[in-house]
């Protein structure tokens, strides 16, 4: 067993545990913005930075030759030297769709083909099946360059947008991200656009000349849904070119009016990069001149997702697929609440509370139309989409803070729990944008291979809202929250873990619930929280750290898969143990000696590896802010825990 330091030393001593919360929150102001807000990097596989230097060619814009020899060396910096391409994620598998887009990305930079680096790519593609086996978005990707067939890519007209309510694939049913990604490409897929690609660069080398039918990476697909969809498929690709006219340009400026609405100034349709990306592209196909107020908005939104690093930092850039200051703001006040930094938790708390949406009923009100607004969005605006996620993180900080703040926030507590509550699905649960967006049949159209058109209630995002409510003291047996903890119960594993739809997996899922848990009143006695607590236990690294892989999602596996302890992962087990009174166990005081160990020259911690999750088995997340943030808040948990000699935290997270 490898060494640790005694965090108990640290009551009695030198006190190194508070040396080490002194440092980690003197970084952690370091960063901190002058109008009181934190945001950190938010990274994703190669897929982003290619569709930008690809964008940039399609539109025909002036090569920037500087900007995209800094892509490509950050391109060719995270290739595999294992399996010659490019993976989801840090140490990941092969992923022959970020492979493709990533090689194509290189050539049109001027990378040479013959090039080593090409070479083995070119190969690890073509052994993979070629380009004709990469996913949907890929292929809509290549045919927007004449580089592959419209063919290979599943029909969705843009007469959807008229079509009734009630009709089983209407785009209502799917969740917000599919809504604003699918929607310009409505446009886009009827009317077929050529990049202008001004050297017609292709990557016919990338065929291997034979078809590979599309595999979905959605879970629990249906034979009948998936034959029916086929069908309909096929029969949508046969009178592809029979729609009437006027019938074409209502549903196209319909899909444009949409768009339109929902632009949200120079923070993007959906404040997401493959959105806003192909509003762009929509709005060139329609003849919106580049300095058209509403094209240009959409495309200076993309350019500020850039991340450009200077020389001194590898001299890279790379495209974020959106940004997370919300977010990053409201669980680093946690941190500094925790480690006891209120003026720095208070900068960020002012800076949170205009940010507030009160005014705009987004699409969520589909579902909930009764339900007035009040939460906030992971961006810095996208208020045709706030997330219960955030909403109830920020609410839990402005909570904490009102023994000094008064009745500042009262107004802003009220509406967020308002608006969070009364998006509750009728199963019990809560999502992240929408209620009850279980359609699961639209699981099997076609385009949907990804398995991630819907935003069901899930376990991770109901346990926030019910930290939210214990925390502002309400009782479980009110009607929602029986509802939602029934929900919980029901969505524990069989050896005690709980699915962490957004973070990586079953340690941040078990995280969540265990605090929400164990802010209701409920502990180790009763047997929920005694399985999970003698889980996290048992999947605990030998070197007293957590950690977990990005694999824990495929299909193939079941329950956890083993990985390094990182920072991020090493804190949700010691937040989660600690909120049911685990304080005085052996597991959580190695768990606090990793990473009182594993603390950096600058106070902080580091972590290459991804514990974000986007979209399981497609796409994950590498938060630059969890290692930074969390583990000052479990740290300081700890200390302040040990000091009180209580067995459990007063607050919901």
């Amino acid at each position: 067993m490898a060494p640790y330091a005694d965090p108990s030393a640290s009551l009695t001593g030198g006190d190194p545990l508070d040396a080490t919360i002194t440092r980690a929150a003197a970084a952690l102001a370091a960063a901190q913005r002058p109008d009181g807000h934190w945001v950190f990097e938010l990274e994703a596989d190669a897929t982003i930075p290619a569709e930008y230097v690809l964008l940039r060619h399609y539109l025909g814009e002036p090569v920037d030759a500087v900007l995209e020899a800094k892509i490509g060396r950050y391109l060719r910096r995270i290739q595999s030297a294992s399996h010659d391409g490019w993976a989801l994620y840090h140490d990941g598998g092969f992923d022959v769709s970020a492979s493709v887009k990533a090689y194509y990305a290189l050539k049109m930079i001027g990378d040479d083909v013959q090039a080593p680096h090409m070479a083995r790519a070119r190969a690890a593609i073509q052994a993979a099946g070629g380009a004709a086996a990469v996913n949907v978005f890929t292929r809509i990707q290549l045919a927007l360059f004449a580089a592959g067939p419209w063919d290979a890519v599943p029909t969705m007209p843009p007469e959807l947008m008229l079509a009734p309510r009630w009709l089983p694939v209407h785009l209502s049913k799917t969740s917000y991200w599919a809504r604003t990604v699918v929607v310009p490409l409505l446009v886009l897929a009827a009317l077929k656009p050529v990049a202008r690609n001004p050297r017609a660069i292709k990557v016919d080398e990338l065929y291997t000349g034979r078809h590979v039918p599309l595999i979905s990476k959605a879970a629990g697909l249906t034979p009948v849904w998936t034959a029916g969809f086929n069908a309909l498929d096929r029969l949508l690709k046969a009178g592809d070119g029979l729609w009437p006219r006027r019938l074409r340009e209502r549903a196209i400026k319909t899909c444009e009016a949409w768009v339109v609405e929902r632009l949200n100034g120079l923070d993007g349709l959906g404040a997401i990069y493959p959105a806003m990306a192909n509003s762009v592209m929509m709005f060139d196909a329609l003849g919106y001149a580049p300095d058209h107020p509403v094209r240009a908005a959409a495309r200076e939104s993309v350019e500020r997702l850039l991340v450009i690093r200077p020389e001194e930092d590898g001299d890279e850039a790379y495209c974020q697929p959106c940004v997370s200051p919300v977010w990053d703001t409201a669980l680093a006040a946690h941190a500094m609440l925790e480690a006891g930094e209120e003026p720095a938790a208070d900068a960020a708390l002012a800076w949170l509370a205009p940010l507030q949406v009160l005014a705009v009923k987004g699409d969520w009100a589909e579902a909930r139309p009764d339900v007035r607004p009040g939460g906030w969005a992971f961006q810095y605006r996208n208020d045709h989409y706030p997330d219960l996620d955030d909403t109830a993180v920020v609410v839990m900080a402005m909570d904490r803070a009102r023994g000094r703040t008064g009745a500042a926030c009262d107004a802003a507590i009220g509406r967020g729990v308002e608006w969070t509550a009364g998006l509750q699905s009728n199963d019990g649960g809560f999502a992240a944008f929408d209620a009850d967006n279980s359609h699961h049949h639209l699981n099997n159209l076609p385009f949907a291979d990804h398995g991630a058109l819907l935003d069901p209630p899930t376990a991770d995002v109901t346990a926030r809202v019910v930290s939210m409510l214990a925390q502002l003291g309400e009782a479980t047996d009110s009607q929602r929250m029986a509802a939602a903890l029934r929900y919980l119960a029901a969505e524990q594993e069989a050896e005690g873990s709980w699915f962490g739809r957004w973070g990586v997996n079953y340690i941040y899922g078990t995280w969540s619930v265990l605090c929400a848990l164990g802010a209701a009143g409920i502990g180790r006695e009763q047997p929920i929280v005694a399985k999970a607590v003698d889980w996290l236990v048992r999947i605990q690294n030998t070197d007293g750290g957590w950690g977990e892989s990005c694999d824990s999602y495929d299909l193939a596996r079941t329950g956890h898969v083993t990985a390094p302890s990182t920072a991020s992962q090493t804190a949700w087990a010691l937040l989660g143990l600690m909120a049911v009174g685990e304080i005085g166990s052996a597991a959580v005081a190695r768990g606090i000696g990793w990473l009182q160990t594993h603390q950096e020259a600058d106070g902080l911690w580091g972590q290459e590896h991804y514990t974000g999750g986007g979209f399981p088995r497609v796409f994950y997340l590498r938060y630059h802010g969890y290692p930074k943030y969390f583990p000052l808040w479990a740290v300081a948990r700890y200390r302040n825990l040990q000091r009180a000699n209580a067995k459990r935290p007063e607050w919901g997270m």
